[in-house]
């Protein structure tokens, strides 16, 4: 039977994502020249020579006190590495619920399995600061902003508190003006002003309502009147840099002549969290808020341009703020590109930014502690054509549960050795898999660059134009990439890329050659076909030590239609699986299952939450367990450790083309007749006070 091709959505480059989001999240990135110049070797090449030499792949083959508190959060992969111990609770987990898989669906909902239900836990707008008003869409303002819920909630953690309580991290990655702001309203100075206290982070404490008898309980947010841990971080919060690269001369700008004072973070999307009760935050598409007004500082035209610092497509900050023109200030925009380590248990600490793990456009971070006690953070570059690396620390973790051992741990990342990946075709095993062998290439320690005429700032500011020099692989916007608690395999969520077909080969060796794929069915060609739904990259470090130079490397997941013959689900019968088009983020149950959600669907479904066993005769069956409402894309998401709450964030709701204040596309929550990007929970029925 000839492949079902679902709708193929031609509104964006990315499937279902609209052309405003496009806009507002990455200054429409993909409408410009690809950054990564370099003639390194592309990932479709790689994947092409697996499949040259193997036989076709058939379709259908077969530290902060103790950080567990009440046995409710899991606080990091990183966590289970170091022993922290858990408690399995009474009754069945998400890890092994059975429940009838969502169907695809374009519902203006949050949409859950028959026996489950979503709650929103907080919306955009709602109180966080002791100070905060009561939030008013006709009355916003800087001030009230930068107490208030940000915008466009992404990254998603839980911290455990005393007595069933938790502190919930939030990143604020971008705003969307036109949905947020009635027209005529506001001046432009104003929405500017507002939009840039709308970004940042979020700490809010948050209570469970749950027992060991009962465990699925609600969530909700604590007063925030009498929780003395919320904190709010926006675009003018104060940071530190640190490591490295920390006061070098190109750190330096006018109101900041050390090099190590920075105002604010910008983009931040998905992060992690740390052994020792910190969380990592990374900024991404930050070169969007950084415009010229004359001309670009020709010293750093090779380095501009690679961080797409072009200029174009900007938000016009520096209107109401000059850091943000480069004519004026050359050095602000490398003051940015950093993961933001931010302690959630001192409300009064100062962010810092970790130089030592590379300035790119980051998506996260994530950490799992070696067998030897070393760190080791895994880290991916969400941009056409660039790389994955990882850092090994200098020094090994201090196990105790003390201060003293906690403040030691949190100068772990700041010394060690910055990796960039190269992944190869040859041959771990004959299996008809996409699969090869992989070496992880260094970059520079702390105290000495291996990139040729480059010192260990010049690779640590300019980490892309460093690992160009070094021949990695160009991958496909490498987005979220953790470590499994349960296997120690890396999983890394590969969104997509529209120029797949035009500027990288296609043939039926390629597993997301989706145009060819439509040529060979008589199927019409669009300009924007291409790999257009991802995959999912399975990575083992040699010997299990996370810590090694070499690694295997499998596609567990090449994503889209099950019934397309370039779809594989790790060799799981694909008639049994639910359709999943461009991961995003990635996270693990109790049982190291994988859940992936994703952005920018292209089969004509709302984007979604899907659980995916890694291992056993279950391995690769894709199960759909939520769907997000009308223009949202699934972010987070987070399992409490108890495995029975599942947190997403689900963001810009409403972000459809032509969509205005006045004229919505969606209002969900349905609290109020405009959307509010929120954080939910989902959890089964029957728990608590239901």
């Amino acid at each position: 039977m000839a492949p079902r091709l679902l709708p193929l959505l031609t509104s964006g480059p990315h499937g279902s994502r609209s052309a405003m989001t496009c806009q507002f999240r990455c200054g429409n990135a993909c409408a410009h020249p690809e950054p990564n110049t370099s003639q390194n070797p592309h990932f479709s090449s790689v994947v092409e020579s697996v499949m040259a030499r193997r036989s076709f792949l058939k379709a259908g083959s077969a530290g902060a006190g103790a950080l567990v508190v009440g046995g409710l959060v899991n606080p990091s992969p990183a966590a289970a590495a170091t022993g922290v111990a858990t408690r399995r609770p009474a009754g069945r987990g998400l890890s092994d619920a059975r429940f009838q898989p969502v169907p695809p669906n374009v519902r203006d909902a949050v949409t859950v399995p028959d026996g489950y239900r979503s709650e929103v836990v907080i919306r955009w707008g709602d109180p966080v600061t002791r100070d905060a008003p009561r939030f008013d869409v006709e009355n916003q303002s800087p001030a009230s902003a930068a107490t208030q819920f940000g915008y466009n909630n992404d990254y998603v953690g839980l911290l455990p508190l005393a007595r069933k309580r938790a502190l919930l991290v939030t990143n604020h990655e971008y705003t969307d003006e036109p949905l947020m702001f009635p027209s005529g309203r506001y001046s432009s100075a104003e929405t500017k002003r507002i939009a840039m206290a709308s970004h940042g982070m979020s700490v809010v404490q948050v209570r469970h309502s749950g027992s060991v008898d009962r465990p699925n309980g609600r969530w909700r947010t604590e007063n925030h009147r009498r929780a003395p841990y919320n904190r709010r971080i926006t675009a003018s919060s104060r940071f530190t840099m640190v490591g490295p690269a920390a006061g070098d001369e190109r750190l330096r700008t006018s109101q900041d002549p050390t090099g190590r004072r920075v105002l604010g973070t910008l983009n931040n999307c998905a992060g992690g969290l740390t052994p020792w009760g910190t969380v990592l935050s990374g900024e991404e598409n930050f070169n969007q808020y950084f415009d010229v007004s004359t001309t670009r500082d020709p010293r750093y035209t090779a380095s501009y341009d690679r961080m797409g610092l072009t200029g174009v497509d900007t938000r016009g900050w520096s209107e109401v703020d000059p850091r943000f023109d480069m004519s004026k200030e050359p050095h602000e925009p490398f003051r940015f590109g950093w993961i933001v380590e931010l302690d959630p248990y001192e409300p009064d600490s100062v962010p810092r930014k970790q130089t030592m793990l590379g300035r790119f456009k980051h998506e996260g971070a994530n950490i799992q502690v070696a067998r030897s006690g070393h760190v080791v953070a895994y880290l991916g570059d969400d941009e056409r054509g660039d790389y994955i690396y990882k850092f090994v620390s200098k020094n090994r973790i201090d196990r105790g549960n003390g201060r003293a051992a906690r403040r030691r741990n949190m100068s772990l990342l700041t010394e060690g050795i910055l990796y960039v990946a190269r992944l190869t075709d040859e041959a771990p095993d004959p299996a008809p898999e996409y699969d090869g062998v992989g070496h992880w290439i260094a970059l520079t320690s702390h105290r000495q660059s291996f990139v040729p005429e480059m010192s260990v700032a010049d690779v640590l500011i300019d980490t892309r134009l460093a690992a160009d020099k070094m021949s990695p692989t160009r991958m496909d916007r490498p987005e979220d990439i953790e470590p499994n608690p349960v296997n120690g395999k890396i999983y890394c969520a590969l969104t997509n890329n529209s120029s797949r077909g035009s500027k990288y080969p296609v043939d039926e060796a390629n597993p997301l050659a989706s145009s060819m794929t439509r040529e060979s069915l008589g199927a019409p060609l669009t300009s924007s076909s291409g790999n257009r739904n991802g995959y999912v990259l399975e990575l083992t470090e040699a010997g299990g030590d996370h810590t090694a130079s070499a690694f295997t490397w499998k596609l567990m997941l090449v994503c889209g239609d099950p019934e397309a013959e370039e779809t594989y689900f790790a060799g799981f019968p694909k008639e049994k699986v639910s359709q999943i088009s461009c991961p995003d983020n990635v996270a693990f149950d109790r049982e190291g299952n994988l859940w992936v959600a994703t952005d920018g669907n292209a089969l004509g479904s709302h984007d979604g939450l899907f659980r995916v066993p890694v291992a056993g005769p279950k391995r690769g069956h894709v199960e759909q367990f939520l769907t997000v409402p009308v223009g949202a894309e699934t972010c987070g998401p987070f399992l409490t450790e108890d495995d029975q709450s599942v947190f997403v964030a689900v963001q810009h709701p409403g972000e459809t083309d032509g969509a205005t204040f006045e004229n919505q596309s969606s209002t969900w929550p349905h609290t109020d007749d405009f959307p509010r990007p929120s954080v939910v929970v989902a959890y089964a029925r029957g728990g608590g006070d239901d």
